[in-house]
């Protein structure tokens, strides 16, 4: 199942640490084994079609139990795996097996499965059973016309009670008899009404007694499919019983108690890097580095593109590899190491009232969770002790670069905020795109209207959802295309910078793109999401790491901002340049 290199890799050096999996730049060895892998796949024909809709991979450079004290070519090789199924099989030649194959035909998950399909099959046909709709439509006409029936009595009534009246009033001196006649009259019509009511009840609770008896069916088969469905998850997921470095072993269900679900989620165990991770411990092989690329079309909510690096998933993966990853020398996550902790905060704008920073890239806005860690926030808390509120009146992503708007008191900083719930402030984004956006699906200018919401199962990222996500709305104009890119010190970007140009191998184009952005609303990651977004620009933003490719930095810069001073009533309009 290992697999050794084809070509040289002896004057490459082994990676020190094994991969931070949520946030990495491709080790050299590994880059050189997904070639290889796709290599593999684009070769394998039958599997196109379903490859075509897409799917993701991984490689785990590993080192043999005897290649402790040297780098012979033959005690490094790499483990190949894919997340899910493949072609409707689990287990593959080239490929790691699954933690545990829940495909095998007598394995009791397909023999459970069948029973859980044949109360699905059940359940359609008493849904769709001419008794049971025939019985519902029945009862649904007769309910309307019996309704119909008692209101008409009922306005009867009123009209009989109408003109008991008007004889009463019309002739005053009515003899005892004639009053008693009136009063029996009365009496007569509203038992009449009681026998008509209590008639039509009597016949209503019939016609729904037949429905209910198909309702109460089908939800004891639902129940029963619900109980089944749960007891075979956690059977399913105790069979996952995944190895550490350790030698330590815990299931799915023991690892996910701790987590804010309790529950694995569906597919859970199943991604490529913990089938990579199990295999290596299984064969006593000494994980070194990982990466993980996508092959095909991008799915219609998330993004992926064809080829690219991705890390691994937050909501499936993370509580597992921490189980995983123990034992084993893992890179620290690189967004913790402060990277501007020397340099001042440059301050665009300033009075008694508010100020505005031009933020830098790769700096937070807020601290978030960890309190401690570098950020805006933390830098004017410190420079202005007596300010009050929040301070931090909206955000840019860490990444992002750029004008951050901030409020000295907390009364300015409600009254910017109303601005920007009503949409009266005005911004300004410039970015370069990794590739050309395509006149004949955008033009030159245009508008992006797609609703973003939280991937729940790979935070932070945002997903594209028509059924969940809120309104977000971007408007752009594409400024210029050039095959080179420019900072204020005129590095160019090429070959022989941090571009990684083995990604490039699944582009057609080196070229790039420079455009404005004019977000008409704020949602998280907008930009970068209406950029990379098939159905947006399908262009990523250059050094877009969770929806792009990565490079020296995010190529996104908030350049504009334009708002009314909430003390003078003056409109300010504040531009920063962006250095690339």
């Amino acid at each position: 199942m290992i697999h050794f290199f084809k070509k040289p890799i002896s004057h490459l050096a082994l990676p020190e640490k094994f991969t931070y999996p949520f946030h990495y730049t491709p080790h050299p060895l590994c880059v050189l084994a997904a070639e290889e892998v796709k290599e593999y796949i684009a070769n394998r024909k039958e599997w196109q079609e379903e490859l075509a809709s897409g799917k993701m991979f991984g490689v785990l450079i590993v080192q043999t139990d005897n290649g402790i004290t040297n780098n012979e070519e033959n005690q490094i090789g790499y483990l190949a795996a894919f997340s899910g199924n493949l072609v409707g099989k689990n287990l593959h030649p080239y490929f790691v097996p699954p933690v545990y194959d829940l495909l095998q035909p007598e394995g009791f998950f397909k023999i459970e499965e069948e029973q859980i399909s044949a109360i699905n099959i059940r359940i359609r046909e008493l849904e769709n059973s001419s008794s049971y709709l025939g019985s519902k439509e029945k009862w649904k006409i007769e309910t309307k016309h019996v309704k119909a029936v008692l209101n008409q009595a009922k306005a009867e009534l009123k009209m009989a009670k109408k003109a008991r009246e008007i004889r009463r009033q019309s002739s005053p001196e009515l003899s005892e008899e004639e009053q008693a006649s009136l009063i029996r009259e009365s009496q007569y019509q509203k038992a009449e009404y009681k026998r008509l009511e209590k008639e039509w009840k009597k016949r209503l609770e019939e016609l729904e007694t037949e429905v209910r008896h198909f309702d109460i069916e089908i939800e004891r088969l639902k129940t029963e499919r619900k109980e089944r469905s749960a007891a075979l998850q956690r059977k399913l997921f105790e069979q996952f019983r995944m190895l550490n470095a350790q030698g330590e072993v815990k299931d799915l269900y023991t690892i996910f108690e701790q987590t804010v679900q309790k529950v694995p989620p569906a597919g859970a165990g199943e991604c490529a890097l913990p089938k990579l991770l199990q295999y290596a411990y299984l064969h006593q092989l000494k994980p070194l580095a990982m990466a993980e690329f996508w092959w095909g079309d991008s799915p219609k909510n998330e993004i992926r593109h064809h080829g690219y690096y991705y890390p691994s998933c937050k909501g499936k993966c993370e509580p597992i590899l921490q189980h995983m990853l123990q034992g084993l020398e893992v890179d620290e996550n690189p967004l913790l190491n402060p990277v501007h902790e020397e340099e001042e905060l440059e301050i665009v704008f300033e009075d008694e009232w508010l100020l505005v920073v031009n933020k830098p890239a790769g700096m937070l806005s807020v601290p978030g969770k960890a309190e401690d860690r570098d950020s805006v926030y933390h830098r004017l808390k410190k420079k202005y002790p007596e300010a009050t509120g929040p301070m931090i009146v909206h955000r840019l992503d860490m990444a992002t670069s750029g004008l951050l708007l901030v409020a000295k008191t907390k009364e300015v900083h409600q009254d910017l905020q109303a601005q920007f719930a009503n949409r009266s402030i005005k911004k300004r984004y410039v970015a370069v795109l990794d590739g050309i956006v395509l006149p004949e699906r955008t033009g030159n200018t245009g508008r992006i209207e797609l609703p973003l919401c939280l991937n729940p199962l790979d935070r932070p990222r945002q997903m594209v959802s028509s059924e969940h996500g809120k309104e977000a709305i971007t408007e752009y104009q594409i400024i210029s295309e050039s095959e080179r890119i420019t900072s204020a010190s005129e590095n160019t970007f090429n070959e022989s910078n941090r571009i990684d140009e083995s990604e490039r191998s699944i582009n057609e184009s080196r070229k790039y793109t420079r455009i404005v952005f004019y977000p008409l609303t704020g949602r998280t990651h907008q930009l970068r999401v209406h950029a990379a977004h098939p159905e947006g620009l399908g262009c990523p933003i250059l050094g877009d790491e969770l929806y792009g490719k990565k490079a020296d930095r995010l190529y996104l810069h908030a350049e504009y901002i334009e708002f009314r001073h909430p003390i003078y009533g003056d409109i300010l309009c504040i531009q920063k340049e962006a250095d690339f």
